[in-house]
């Protein structure tokens, strides 16, 4: 069996809202990548889709192919636009 790590995913504003939560920790695959971590909440929260979405990881915005690491904090909210 593949190895697992543990993530927290965060979430904000419109995502919190259709999560029903801020946050959750849970365990993934070794080496899976932030993209494939953002389609498994795609699956698991449909609604997700019909927003544009950004990740971070520890704070930093972070790309599909990042790959996640043990104890990472991924954040996943939609644009913030101000003036």
């Amino acid at each position: 069996m593949k190895r697992q790590i543990r993530i927290k995913v965060l979430f904000f504003g419109a995502t919190a809202e259709i999560t029903k939560t801020r946050e959750m920790n849970i365990k993934i695959p070794a080496d899976m990548k932030a993209g494939e971590l953002l389609n498994q909440m795609l699956h698991k929260f449909p609604s997700l889709k019909n927003h544009s979405l950004l990740l971070a990881v520890n704070q930093e915005y972070a790309n599909a192919e990042k790959i996640l690491e043990d104890r990472d904090e991924i954040a996943i909210f939609t644009p913030v636009s101000g003036g």
